[in-house]
């Protein structure tokens, strides 16, 4: 269960108040796979982050009753001076998780060879991306965030990040952010629309790619 109490988040831009976030007031439905759509700029990725408790809100809360991923696509979630595999250590040791076995999947399926083990500031975005996704996966989360990471890569890498999310998705939820509405019906089975700060929960996936398609059209 994800709940958000009066949530509120804005930025200043260009000497003015924006609203991203504008007191939501929901509870997220549980057991499902949940799509969140969006025009780009309407605040998805600062959700995410809200969610994942790597940006305060300016007002209320979010509570939760069970463990939620870090976002997985937020450049944040590295110390680009750390290697991969230093980066894989520290995040076992913070969850609590075994260091061992966490960086033996993340080494297979990232498929990273030898850049596993250098600075992070010099991998490509989809290297860092692959290394994120891994480490995600590897984690047993009761919630995870992802944003569009399951398509960086060839055919096959995406087979096989789909093949995990599904089997992950067998025991935990999900938010996925992705622009791609093949992706979305493959993966997600309700969605959510962020328009103008306001959060719309379509039980029906078709419902929800149908509302966003009717805003995008304007």
């Amino acid at each position: 269960m994800i709940r958000f109490e009066n949530l509120t988040k804005s930025f200043w831009v260009q000497g003015e108040r924006r609203v991203v976030i504008d007191n939501l007031n929901l509870t997220l439905p549980t057991g499902s796979s949940l799509a969140l759509l969006g025009r780009n700029g309407a605040g998805k990725s600062t959700l995410m982050q809200l969610i994942a408790g790597t940006m305060r809100p300016d007002h209320g809360r979010i509570t939760s009753d069970g463990t939620i991923s870090f976002p997985v696509g937020f450049g944040g979630s590295f110390h680009g001076e750390l290697t991969g595999a230093q980066n894989t250590r520290f995040i076992a040791r913070i969850y609590g998780v075994d260091t061992d076995e966490l960086m033996a999947f993340v080494q297979d399926f990232a498929e990273l060879g030898d850049f596993f083990y250098e600075p992070i500031r010099v991998y490509s975005s989809g290297m860092r991306s692959r290394l994120a996704f891994g480490v995600s996966m590897g984690i047993r989360f009761d919630t995870y965030l992802i944003d569009e990471v399951t398509a960086v890569g060839d055919a096959a890498f995406r087979a096989k990040s789909q093949a995990v999310f599904r089997e992950r998705m067998k025991s935990s939820d999900a938010i996925l952010v992705s622009h791609d509405m093949a992706q979305v019906r493959e993966m997600c089975s309700a969605g959510i629309v962020l328009d103008h700060g306001r959060l719309s929960v379509f039980d029906d996936l078709e419902a929800a790619i149908e509302y966003h398609r009717k805003l995008m059209l304007g």
